[in-house]
């Protein structure tokens, strides 16, 4: 693994420590899931078809953590590879692998630079890893680097109305907290980590220009059972069925 930047060596320590307090503790069940659901109100896939097919895709998953989306997909034929920077979360994931037969790579390094060969995968993915955790215009071009002509993107965040509605702590308000311009670099009072939270047109730029076609963009919102989560108290059930707590996004590598 190459040096780590500041902010990825304090994403790690914050990483290792929720793995110690939740994360790990709510693995196996992660794994075992049969429907593939996305975001702190588990949001069903079937319900928004963003992913697309992934039988027989190489895919890598970005910041992958206990790599419970990559077991997902190995369940439908993909072929996974995981890559994470911090190792108490990578441990987690090879018990589950052991538990549950389901067996795949697993890489300790940034997706902000993955030593991995260019173009070998048809699918790069993210959900709550790289694309809030490492810094866009690293990890972006590093993706686009892994990907074949033709594979896809896909990664899930925070919408930024809820960057916007969010105060210092707690859920999102009903009204504009922060201001839009100058969004990106984020450190909340009191944590370790460093997340990244790029608006939209920005996001899009950057996107555009690394080299991917913009594909899909889908805001998501709680269902209507949705309960407030036990661990990820930045959003409201309540809020996130009035208002998109998070978003997906998917972009395509030119052929």
């Amino acid at each position: 693994m190459g040096e780590l930047s500041d902010d990825a060596r304090r994403n790690r320590e914050d990483w290792t420590r929720a793995n110690e307090d939740y994360t790990d503790a709510r693995a196996s069940a992660a794994w075992a899931q049969e429907e593939i659901t996305w975001g702190v109100f588990s949001v069903p896939e079937a319900s928004v078809e963003t992913l697309g097919e992934v039988d027989g895709l190489d895919a890598v998953e970005l910041g992958c953590g206990t790599a419970y989306v990559s077991a997902w997909l190995a369940r439908r034929g993909a072929r996974p590879v995981g890559v994470d920077v911090t190792p108490a979360q990578l441990a987690t994931a090879r018990r589950c692998q052991q538990e549950t037969g389901i067996v795949f790579p697993l890489v300790e390094a940034s997706a902000e630079e993955v030593p991995l060969e260019s173009e070998s995968f048809d699918l790069a993915l993210s959900e709550y890893g790289a694309s809030i955790w490492c810094d866009p215009h690293r990890w972006l071009p590093e993706a686009f680097r892994l990907l074949r002509p033709g594979g896809r993107l896909w990664f899930l965040r925070n919408s930024t109305l809820s960057i916007l509605c969010a105060p210092d702590e707690g859920p999102p308000a009903e009204t504009l907290l922060r201001p839009q311009r100058g969004l990106g670099r984020l450190e909340w009072p009191g944590e370790i980590g460093v997340e990244w939270q790029l608006p939209h047109g920005e996001l899009f730029r950057l996107l555009r220009r690394t080299g991917f076609d913009v594909v899909d963009l889908v805001e998501l919102y709680a269902p209507d059972e949705a309960i407030d989560h036990e661990h990820y108290t930045a959003f409201s059930a309540d809020w996130a069925r009035t208002w998109p707590a998070e978003e997906i996004w998917v972009a395509a590598k030119p052929r």
